[in-house]
């Protein structure tokens, strides 16, 4: 197995594909100088989710003032750096325009080398940061609001997508799960901390059988928006049959509300979703480490911050004798660090870019180099 060649870099990320506006300065891939991150929550919770207009907007007046902390915090300037670095892809397109936008500035007004960064690859490198570095090859899992995938990581400039979500990442079906119980937003902690009070046994919700592969093998890929109707259900109950002749598009009506729950009826139907959507992920995971030899699996994303979702991991790589490395909470959410040190990557392989890499809204991943 290989390990990770470090050499010398200090390189300043920028991350704003969604909703928060971040920069951060690392050295050598994992020492991080400094980490700002500027969150944008209040603006979008009375939308109960991400309007990107605003989100923009947000990212137009914050991203000066963050890079200027985050390289005041560092003791760093423009000339010291070896590099710029951005989550290019994927995300809210007028967001990442605006993040990408002010990194080819910078570099180019530096005289810097320009790296573009996959925000999804960038996530599975984020428990690396302020570690030494492991051994590949790996399982890595990335479980965030947009996305559920699973990849083997042959290093740090080689995956090989192995399953993902068909449907909600793991992420959308907790914040879809918060507005059915009646929770606010964002909706995971929130599920999260109800769920710990709840009974996880209530109700015995469905995980997805996604059958095959062309092989015969059982599949990598997972579902979630089968477990979010049956939530639905359990809350509001089946809707009702349509009258002939209701106009098309009436919304369904239901027996019931969020409000007609008690306080531990709520709990309880939080502790018994989250039981389900951890087991539809922690299955896929076993499932790769029986046909992978691995002995590290990287983690990453937003849920990843999720405690039963640790709890559980934590205990499969101790049966399993598995180098786990999940990231610290403060780098589980959207953050400019670990942009900044999977770019180290990219810097010592080689792997730069020119300054007309335009940002894209969806990650493209493929077995060669995904950046």
């Amino acid at each position: 197995m290989s390990h990770v060649a470090l050499g010398e870099s200090l390189i300043l990320g920028i991350e704003s594909s969604c909703d928060e506006t971040a920069a951060a300065v690392v050295r050598n891939g994992r020492d991080v100088l400094s980490d700002v991150v500027s969150t944008q929550h209040e603006l979008h919770e009375r939308y109960k989710g991400v309007v990107p207009e605003i989100a923009s907007r947000a990212h137009v007046e914050r991203i000066l003032p963050v890079i200027r902390e985050a390289l005041d915090r560092a003791s760093i300037t423009l000339p010291a750096l070896s590099a710029v670095a951005v989550g290019h892809r994927p995300g809210l397109i007028g967001s990442l325009l605006v993040g990408t936008s002010a990194a080819k500035a910078l570099a180019w007004s530096a005289g810097k080398p320009f790296i573009a960064v996959d925000h999804v690859v960038a996530h599975l490198f984020a428990g690396l940061l302020e570690r030494e570095p492991c051994a590949f090859p790996a399982l890595g899992l990335v479980v965030s609001g947009g996305h559920t995938s699973l990849f083997l990581v042959r290093d740090p400039l080689h995956l090989e997508l192995l399953g993902r979500t068909i449907d909600d990442a793991i992420g959308e079906a907790y914040d879809k799960a918060a507005t059915m119980l009646g929770l606010g937003y964002p909706g995971g902690p929130l599920v999260d901390a109800l769920a710990q009070r709840g009974n996880d046994r209530f109700v015995d919700f469905p995980t997805a059988w996604l059958g095959r592969d062309a092989e015969g093998e059982r599949r990598l890929d997972v579902s979630f928006s089968g477990l979010k109707t049956a939530l639905l259900y359990a809350v509001r109950g089946v809707p009702e049959r349509k009258p002939k002749g209701t106009p098309r598009g009436e919304p369904p009506r239901y027996a019931r509300s969020a409000a007609d729950l008690s306080e531990t009826e709520r709990a309880d139907l939080a502790a018994s979703f989250q039981r389900a959507a951890v087991h539809g992920v922690l299955r896929v995971v076993e499932r790769a480490l029986d046909r992978v030899p691995v002995r590290t699996l990287l983690v990453g994303g937003g849920a990843s911050a999720n405690s039963r979702l640790r709890t559980e991991l934590s205990a499969l790589a101790t049966a399993r004798s598995l180098d786990l490395r999940l990231p610290a909470m403060n780098w589980c959410l959207d953050n400019a660090a670990m942009i900044a040190g999977y770019a180290h990557h990219r810097l010592c392989g080689g792997q730069i870019d020119s300054l007309d890499v335009c940002p894209q809204p969806l990650s493209v991943l493929a077995s060669t180099a995904a950046r």
